[in-house]
């Protein structure tokens, strides 16, 4: 979720046994909020939080609440943000994942979002590369958990002592079970586009690109619309990655990351210790083991876009996707017809 800066005119109101005491910012379906847990969590909720600790609190908009394809991905960011336990994954602390009460406590990570920080400037070349190892040590949990987050972005990667974390769940979706093909438009892979079925290498493209735009400025496919990035993302191939500093066989990997066949990607655990070994550090120090409570992994259902099934868009022209959040691409075979828009706000 991409926020903006707000300040809230309500400090003190209590919601959900917390005070809030500032408004961090608003995205496409909720706010968040700085907030203070008041007193012990509500009977039946397991919380992770103690009385008097400051959280960032994630409430829905109303028009979330009265959409029901925006009020699951919601409740789904918040069941997903509480299951997972990674140092480099956002850590849902409580909520509820269903309802008019609906909210999602988390770790209130102060340095914002990456994405506000590179408004600012480049990040120092060993910051950087921190990021990145930490980012994709979060997608080899993910994917070792057989979860695809499908929405890898600057906007998503949250800042905290010089140390990053990856969060909204909202789209992401464990292969076992099937989700919604989805994603936003500067990082959607090619067969994202092509509306066929995600995967953990189509993850990996769009830390492709995340790392490009982080460690050169630039993002390495640019367009005004939906369709002038789909064209360059299936046909363009980007110059290769060079930057002072980085070892040309990790730039080599970041630059496979990019690659348009999906099998010739390389997996997030091969990045996660190319990075860590320019740090110096050993993979074994950063966790990988699947949680117990994930789903346990089925080939049967991967051939298949899930229990949501493609999305129909129109083919009229999109809005400039700078405020894009994530959405949904076009299908190969499309079902039915709807209008569409795949740069709106959600």
């Amino acid at each position: 979720m991409s926020l903006e800066p707000e300040h809230d005119q309500n400090a003190l109101t209590l919601v959900s046994g917390y005070r809030l005491l500032r408004g961090l910012g608003r995205g496409n379906t909720s706010r968040v909020y700085l907030a203070e847990k008041i007193g012990p969590p509500d009977a039946g909720r397991q919380a992770l939080v103690r009385a008097g600790q400051r959280v960032a609190l994630k409430l829905p908009l109303a028009d979330t609440l009265g959409n029901p394809e925006a009020a699951t991905r919601f409740g789904n960011e918040v069941r997903l943000s509480l299951q997972f336990r990674h140092p480099h994954l956002v850590q849902g602390l409580d909520g509820t994942s269903f309802g008019s009460e609906t909210f999602l406590s988390m770790r209130y990570y102060h340095g914002g979002t990456l994405a506000r920080e590179l408004t600012q400037a480049l990040l120092p070349l060993p910051m950087a590369l921190r990021v990145l190892a930490d980012v994709a040590s979060g997608l080899a949990y993910l994917h070792a958990n057989d979860a695809v987050h499908q929405d890898v972005k600057t906007q998503n990667v949250y800042l905290h002592d010089g140390r990053a974390a990856l969060g909204d769940f909202g789209s992401t979706y464990f292969q076992a079970q099937g989700g919604r093909v989805s994603g936003s438009p500067f990082y959607m892979a090619p067969e994202v586009y092509q509306g066929q079925l995600t995967g953990a290498s189509s993850d990996v493209y769009s830390f492709g690109v995340l790392a490009h735009e982080l460690l050169t400025g630039i993002r390495p496919h640019q367009g005004q619309t939906y369709e002038a990035l789909m064209v360059s993302h299936l046909t363009h191939f980007p110059p290769q990655l060079s930057v002072q500093g980085v070892p040309r066989s990790v730039a080599r990997l970041l630059d496979q990351a990019l690659a348009k066949k999906p099998e010739s990607r390389p997996t997030s655990a091969l990045l996660r210790r190319a990075l860590l070994g320019v740090l110096g550090e050993s993979d074994e120090q950063e966790p990988e083991t699947p949680s117990a409570d994930a789903p346990a992994a089925s080939t049967a259902n991967r051939a298949s876009v899930g229990r949501h099934g493609p999305q129909t868009p129109a083919k009229d022209a999109a809005t400039p996707p700078a405020a894009a959040g994530p959405t949904t691409p076009k299908p190969s075979a499309p079902a039915e017809k709807r209008s569409w828009n795949p740069f709106r706000k959600k």
